[in-house]
Order: structure tokens, then C-alpha cells, then sequence
């Protein structure tokens, strides 16, 4: 058994933040990942970089925090949004200075008030700046190098490890390299696992989003939120899959295949698409999504029409980092589907990080409450810098503050396990049925089909799972309960939610 005063689980963006902050807050600190290191959708490369948007002076901050609160559909929570938004330039600021990340700017002033720069369903243009993965790669290493923290690759999170109180004390990991199971005590633990796109076919997110840490919270305490709101993006899937395809290239698009759409609007829609990444209910332009669900898993058959001068800078970016890194040019046949994104909902906390359990914080796209119904773009990435460094830093001063003289653990570790071939088969049957009726169009009779077919699988599980087993399959059926559970709370919240709301579109 090791121990630690902070664990964090995730080394995405929000993960490594938050590690950094806690060691430099003067705790000892140790990151697991269910991947390599600075893995997760932070790093997935399916895109250019990321966007990370902010409020250009104090003014712009009240129109900023206003407008998260519109866009979201009033479901985001008040404090949290205030507390992101005034947090954002001095995390922009520690992440330049103080980390040494070089961040890519727009080529000019003139540039930068581009509608182009307009963050997705946003209504002006904010600061902007491009975060690529290698300066924040070398940028993070360097500072895990020098500040003594421990990286658990390869390491799973499947239970949190509790004490007689309650408390949070540690979790069990499951060390792939060796398939053993491992228990890591910490004082405080923090969860920075990503978000629910692990429960899809389609996903343009990395292969070690497991989608499985926010119903281990749940189990211990913590509450949910907004977790019906999941972002889907049209991304590519010919002649190459998992990449995202920027909606600031709609407008010059042309359909290869027939469209439900009448062409009088086709034009005025592509404009209107342009302007956002994610599929949203609120704008008439969700006809082009809808036609692309329809186009079903092949996807929608287009190509590139730019014009031959004046190209948008962030465009060409784009259409360079398309030819040059996948040999992609904008005049090939390409094809579209929808994939699951990222989440806008997840583990509820408070402006400090905190999920109201005990010894346990959160922060990035596994919780919930800073976004709503629809996120503007650029954000996320905001999010878990902003949550990452607080709760770092709340996750050192309880650890630093705790009493040596904690409680006894409650040592009781999973003994039931099933078989890994049995698990794929029962995973692959959960994201078929959470893309079939969990995707786009949600229907209460879908849902409630869902609903059935995700109780049909934990049933099956169950049946399928048995005592004295290895480490390998503990950790298999772990991993699967916690997807499955994961899946019942999002389909259940889809079903209380009858009306459509940004993200969350009901077809009836």
C-alpha cells in the first residue's frame, strides 16, 4: 500500500494543473492516468489544438458571465460561473509566466476582430489564444520534473477507498502494465478523468476516456449535474476517422448526396453553422446536423469550395494542418458523421473544487455546473485550468491540514471479476445502445428502450461475474458497473428533461 498527501486521477489538462498547484502549495503529490501521461481529450489528436477564450478586460467579464448563462439555457450554476470567469486571466497569466507555455496568438489586431475569432455561440469576439501539445507538453514535464511528482501511467482508477467516517482516503488502481491491483492512500483525492464520450461508438475523444470515475464518485457521495448535456460534433469519417471537422469551414461546403433541405436556405444554414462547433436545438441550422444523423454511420458525403484569395486566418490554419499532418486536401470527397464530444455536465462541486464528500475534489470535463445546456468554445479547455489550480490548491490545504490520527480504512477490496472477453462484448452492446437512442434525436420511447437494454446489461454482468478471479477481470467487471451505472444516470436525466435545451434536443 503507497501513499501520497494528494492523488490525482487524470493528467489531462485540469489533472496536471491541479498537480502542479499542489505541489507547489507544498504537498506531495501523485498523478494516475488510465493512459500515457498528458493523455485524454487534452491531448487527443484528432485537431489542430485547442482554444482557450477569455474576457479581454474587467468590463467584458459581466458580458462574458452573462452570456455562459444565456447560452447555457439558465441551468449553470451562478457562483460557479462567476468564479470561472474572473478566474480565467490569471490562469491564462500563470500558464505563460509562470509555466513557460507558449501560446499562439491571432497574426494581428485586425485579424483578431475576425468573425472567425468569435468563440462558438458566442456573440463577440473575446481574448483567444491556441493551445497546441507540445509547448504544454514540454511546459508540464518540466514542471513534474521539478517539483518531485510522482506519474502513475497506465494506472485505472476503479474504487475510491473510504474510512469508517466516510472520509475519502485513497483509491484502487488498476496497474495494466503488470494487471495488478494497487491501493494508493492520499489525504485528499482528486478526480480529472474526462468526460462521458467513452460511452459512445463514435467519439472524438482518446481511448483511455473511460467514462467510468463520475459513478465512482456518485457511489461514494458525490452528486451529478447537467449530465444530460453532451456536446456532439460533426467530425470526419472518410478518407480518414476521428478528426474534427471545424465549423468554421461550413460556409464554404458542398453536399455530394441529397439533403432534406431546401436549397433557398441551404446557403444562409451552412452560414448560420459556421459559427459554432457542437450540434445545438436552439438555432435553425441544426437542420445540417440533422441531415447528417440521418446520413447514418457511413456519414454525409461533401467536399471543400474555398475561395482562391482572402482565405480567414483560422481557416487556413485548419485546411494547412488538415493537408500537412493527414494528407487530406480541400478538394477530396469527404465524409461526415456525428460523434459523441465532450460533456457539459458531470460531478457537482463548489467554487473550491470540492464535491461535498470528504477528502474528495473534482475538476474539468468530469464535473458539472461551470457550463450549461451549451458551452461556448474555448472554455473547456478554460475550465480545467481555472478548477484544475483550485483544486489543486484545496486538495493541498486539507491534505497539509489533515489529522495524523485518521480513522481506520475500511479495507474491503473488489473480489468479484468477469471474464475480459465477456466485458468488450457487454462494452460494445452499451455504446451501440447509447449511440442508437442517446445520440441527437432523443425520444421518451427511445430512452426508455435505453433504459431497458442498459438494465438488461447490468443484469448480464451480474450473471456473468464471479468470485476468486484475477486482478485483470476485478477490474473489468469495476470499469463495466461503472460505465453501465453512468449510463442509467444520463439516460434517466435525458428522461426528466421533456423539453429541448441547447445540447439535449427531444425529437418529440
Amino acid at each position: 500500500m503507497e501513499s501520497t498527501d494528494v492523488l490525482v486521477i487524470g493528467s489531462g489538462i485540469a489533472g496536471l494543473c491541479a498537480a502542479i498547484e499542489a505541489a507547489r502549495t507544498g504537498a506531495t503529490v501523485a498523478v494516475a492516468s488510465a493512459g500515457k501521461t498528458m493523455s485524454g481529450s487534452s491531448f487527443f489528436p484528432g485537431t489542430w489544438g485547442l482554444g482557450l477564450i477569455g474576457p479581454v478586460d474587467e468590463d467584458d467579464e459581466q458580458d462574458l458571465i452573462d452570456t455562459i448563462q444565456t447560452v447555457g439555457g439558465g441551468v449553470a450554476d451562478p457562483t460557479l460561473v462567476q468564479t470561472f470567469v474572473h478566474g480565467i486571466p490569471q490562469a491564462i497569466q500563470w500558464l505563460e509566466q509562470d509555466l513557460g507555455v507558449e501560446l499562439q496568438r491571432p497574426q494581428s489586431a485586425e485579424s483578431a476582430q475576425q468573425k472567425q475569432f468569435i468563440p462558438c455561440f458566442d456573440h463577440k469576439t473575446r481574448m483567444w489564444r491556441g493551445l497546441t501539445r507540445k509547448p504544454l507538453e514540454d511546459a508540464c514535464m518540466a514542471q513534474v520534473e521539478s517539483l518531485g511528482i510522482r506519474l502513475l501511467p497506465h494506472h485505472e482508477l476503479i474504487d475510491l477507498v473510504e474510512d469508517t467516517t466516510g472520509k475519502i482516503v485513497g483509491a484502487v488502481l488498476f496497474n495494466q502494465t503488470n494487471e495488478r491491483i494497487v491501493t494508493f492512500t492520499a489525504k485528499a483525492t482528486i478526480i480529472a478523468a474526462g468526460g462521458t464520450g467513452g460511452l459512445f461508438e463514435r467519439s472524438l475523444t482518446s481511448f483511455d476516456v473511460l467514462s467510468s470515475s463520475q459513478a465512482i464518485a456518485r457511489a461514494h457521495g458525490a452528486s451529478l449535474t447537467n449530465i444530460e448535456f453532451m456536446q456532439m460534433m460533426p467530425g470526419f469519417n472518410e478518407p480518414k476517422r476521428n478528426l474534427v471537422f471545424n465549423e468554421k469551414t461550413w460556409r464554404y461546403v458542398k453536399f455530394d448526396q441529397p439533403v432534406e433541405i431546401d436549397d433557398d436556405k441551404l446557403d444562409d444554414l451552412l452560414e448560420q453553422r459556421s459559427g459554432y462547433g457542437p450540434f445545438t436545438s436552439r438555432l435553425a441550422s441544426r437542420a445540417i446536423d440533422l441531415a447528417i444523423d440521418q446520413a447514418g454511420a457511413e456519414g454525409l458525403a461533401l467536399h471543400y469550395d474555398f475561395p482562391r484569395e482572402d482565405v480567414p486566418e483560422f481557416v487556413q490554419t485548419f485546411a494547412t494542418w488538415l493537408q500537412d499532418e493527414h494528407g487530406i486536401a480541400p478538394t477530396d470527397e469527404m465524409r461526415v458523421a456525428m460523434y459523441a464530444h465532450a460533456a457539459n455536465g458531470g460531478i457537482k462541486i463548489d467554487k473550491t473544487a470540492y464535491t461535498g464528500v470528504e477528502g474528495l475534489y473534482a475538476c474539468g470535463e468530469a464535473t458539472g455546473g461551470m457550463h450549461g445546456a451549451d458551452r461556448i468554445g474555448g472554455l473547456s479547455s478554460a475550465n480545467g485550468i481555472v478548477f484544475g489550480r483550485i483544486a489543486g490548491a484545496s486538495a493541498a490545504r486539507a491534505a497539509l491540514g489533515a489529522s495524523e490520527a485518521a480513522a481506520p480504512m475500511d479495507t474491503a477490496l473488489p473480489q468479484y471479476g468477469i471474464a475480459t472477453a465477456d466485458a468488450e462484448r457487454l462494452t460494445r452492446s452499451l455504446r451501440h445502445t447509447m449511440s442508437t437512442y442517446c445520440m441527437i434525436n432523443r425520444t421518451e420511447a427511445d430512452l426508455s428502450k435505453a433504459l431497458q437494454e442498459l438494465e438488461s446489461l447490468q443484469d448480464k454482468a451480474m450473471a456473468l461475474s464471479k468470485p476468486h478471479t484475477n486482478d485483470c477481470e476485478i477490474a473489468a467487471l469495476a470499469r463495466l458497473q461503472s460505465q453501465i451505472q453512468l449510463s442509467m444516470e444520463m439516460v434517466k436525466a435525458m428522461r426528466k428533461r421533456t423539453e429541448s435545451l441547447g445540447s439535449h434536443y427531444r425529437a418529440d
